[in-house]
């Protein structure tokens, strides 16, 4: 059971998102799943080639604190360091999360190395709230928006707020002072959530629900890669959904 997220935004070298994945998808999953971490998700951000997007948890602050420091002190970390650090120009953009609805993991297999990529599409939207509206506004994107969301096509996986506590492990900075409700969700490709947006926008419960953030949500659209956990809805799981909902 995971209590803590992070959300870590990577920007990147031009051209090296494909190395980066590469070394990370062979060399650091099972290391960092071996000391007690989850990797439930990494992804290419369709928006920008030099962006890579990838999701840890822990079962809570003080075994992040333990797990970190000893991937981070350890050996596999120690080899590959310097290849994944010349990939990088930022890695400082990390959200520190507690669900509200988690993940469920429990039956999806982790694709082994050259399996075939993972198809889809799954959104990240992170809506700015201010802290003490954020518990009345998780409870009403579970009660009105989310059904909304899912009749207009979304598979929503997951629901989070912002995890307070101070950040037990300062060697890897996050972003402090700040409050968000994220939602992700799954899609089968990018039309489908281009047309999934169109409808949402015609919702007048959508808007009111966005009317009451701190300033307009961000939308992540991520491509999963190859051994990611998380990945979007297949094409005849659209249809089936389309179906439901005629």
């Amino acid at each position: 059971m995971s209590g803590v997220f992070e959300l870590r935004q990577y920007t990147l070298r031009p051209g090296q998102r494909e190395r980066l994945v590469e070394l990370f998808e062979r060399e650091f999953v099972e290391p960092q799943e071996a000391l007690g971490m989850s990797l439930p998700g990494q992804f290419r951000d369709l928006d920008d080639p030099d962006r890579f997007v990838w999701l840890r948890s822990f079962v809570d602050m003080d075994a992040r604190a333990a797990a970190l420091a000893a991937f981070y002190d350890g050996p596999v970390w120690r080899a590959h360091r310097e290849a994944a650090n010349a990939t990088m120009l930022d890695s400082d953009d990390v959200l520190l999360l507690k669900p509200v609805r988690d993940f469920a993991l429990q039956d999806l297999p982790r694709p082994a190395p050259g399996e075939r990529a993972p198809t889809g599409l799954v959104s990240a939207t992170v809506c700015p709230v201010a802290l003490a509206q954020a518990a009345v506004l998780a409870r009403d994107f579970e009660k009105r928006l989310r059904p909304l969301l899912e009749r207009h096509g979304a598979q929503v996986l997951a629901s989070f707020v912002t995890e307070p506590a101070r950040n037990t492990y300062p060697r890897l900075p996050v972003r402090e002072g700040e409050s968000v409700f994220v939602w992700f969700a799954a899609f089968a490709d990018a039309a489908a959530h281009a047309a999934h947006q169109a409808a949402c926008a015609a919702e007048p419960a959508v808007a009111a629900w966005l009317g009451q953030l701190e300033a307009p949500p961000e939308t992540l659209r991520l491509a999963p890669t190859p051994r990611s956990l998380l990945r979007g809805l297949p094409s005849t799981t659209m249809a089936t959904m389309a179906g439901e909902h005629a």
